[in-house]
């Protein structure tokens, strides 16, 4: 029997890294685990499988990599639907990797409160999403105007999400909401939030233990890649 064609939606596997990162459970009371490397696309992808994730060590500050302790996380089967959230439902569109650039400008706008999305950050991102690693997933109004959205990684059964962004209620939460009923489709079993925010619990995050997270996202790491970011037939 002989294999059918390669998965035209599949992400490519980038050239592996050269950086070797200390395991995630050496992190210090900060949740750093090292400052440097690099952001090249095969760097970022194994530490997100050995559960770190980059970001500056204080805006503007140097490269670090970080495994916080506790973990948040979305659980998929628990995310909180309020009545005016089921209203804002009907009210936007969901798309999925139709205005990348758009959303991960949002994201990083530089008024926003703590805001560490630099423009290193954002080709490094750019690059995964080029290779099918990164994904945005947006709201739209009725008239095509994009109201919110967020990005993140994608690999296996796992879903790292980065940042989310509105300019209308309620816009950000709904493309959240789209992306779960995306990821539960296809059997995604993590959903990483990094850190555990008033605004991710109301939505039903939880904070877990780092060897809880780190025995779940292997586990995760272990589902065959589904392309959810691919329009169903028809759609």
């Amino acid at each position: 029997m002989t294999a059918g064609p390669p998965d035209p939606h599949a992400p490519i596997e980038p050239p592996p890294t050269s950086w070797e990162f200390p395991p995630a459970t050496a992190a210090d009371r900060d949740g750093i685990v090292g400052v440097g490397a690099d952001l090249a696309p095969g760097t970022i992808l194994h530490a997100y499988r050995e559960g770190l994730f980059p970001m500056p060590v204080g805006r503007g500050g140097r490269l670090g990599w970080w495994s916080p302790e506790p973990r948040g996380v979305l659980p998929l089967d628990g995310v909180r639907v309020s009545r005016s959230l089921r209203r804002s439902l009907r009210r936007f569109e969901v798309r999925v990797d139709t205005a990348f650039d758009d959303v991960v400008r949002a994201c990083a706008d530089p008024s926003r409160s703590g805001g560490w999305i630099d423009a290193e950050i954002i080709a490094a991102y750019r690059r995964l999403h080029d290779l099918r690693w990164v994904h945005s997933v947006e709201a739209w109004t009725p008239e095509g105007t994009l109201a919110g959205g967020l990005y993140g990684v994608a690999i296996g059964g796992f879903f790292a999400g980065e940042s989310m962004f509105h300019t209308r209620t309620d816009a950000s939460k709904v493309a959240l909401v789209g992306l779960v009923d995306r990821l539960v489709g296809v059997g995604v079993r993590l959903f990483d939030v990094q850190w555990l925010t008033p605004h991710l619990a109301s939505l039903g995050a939880v904070a877990i233990p780092r060897r809880t997270y780190l025995d779940r996202l292997a586990q995760a790491l272990s589902v065959p890649t589904r392309p959810w970011w691919v329009p169903a037939a028809g759609g």
